[in-house]
């Protein structure tokens, strides 16, 4: 969690405030004219964070991507892991773009527009953020559950999502 020194609190333009709060995590980041994307090391691997902004629609579409590149041999099974994994997700899904093999996570937001422009408040980017990375944090065993230690996607999900009970 950020100090709320770190980042404006006014609400701004969405990719300027994800150009805020990817700045005040210290992570590295590019941005263009409609896109902004950063890169950060979660615990499992290293994410690819994009966000495209359509102001026409006022949709801002996030994008995470762990590094998992999936083969043609593999994706019958990961396509079936995702199915089940999706069922699991409350926002976003995660998915498998078939031309590359690359395994991510998508989540599209509605973006306020009540005044002239549209902006995003600093509580919505986290969530935002967080949310994508949560989820491919929690997510990313399975995946290589499947791909690396030949488990069927239900015991890959079964081993990965195991509920501890109490404290240690």
């Amino acid at each position: 969690m950020l100090d709320e020194a770190d980042i404006e609190h006014e609400p701004e333009a969405p990719l300027d405030m994800l150009e805020s709060y990817f700045s005040a995590h210290g992570w590295s980041y590019d941005r263009h004219e409609d896109e902004i994307s950063a890169s950060m090391k979660g615990s499992w691997t290293e994410y690819e964070l994009r966000a495209l902004w359509r102001e026409e629609d006022g949709v801002l579409q996030f994008l995470t991507f762990p590094d998992v590149k999936v083969a043609e041999h593999a994706r019958s099974a990961i396509y079936e892991t995702i199915g089940l994994v999706n069922e699991q997700l409350w926002l976003g899904h995660f998915e498998l773009w078939s031309s590359s093999g690359i395994l991510l996570y998508r989540h599209a937001a509605l973006v306020d527009q009540s005044e002239e422009d549209a902006t995003l408040s600093l509580d919505a980017a986290q969530l935002l953020v967080d949310t994508a990375i949560d989820e491919c944090e929690r997510f990313y065993p399975v995946f290589q559950f499947v791909l690396w230690g030949g488990k069927t996607p239900r015991e890959a999900i079964a081993a990965a999502l195991i509920d501890t009970q109490g404290e240690a």
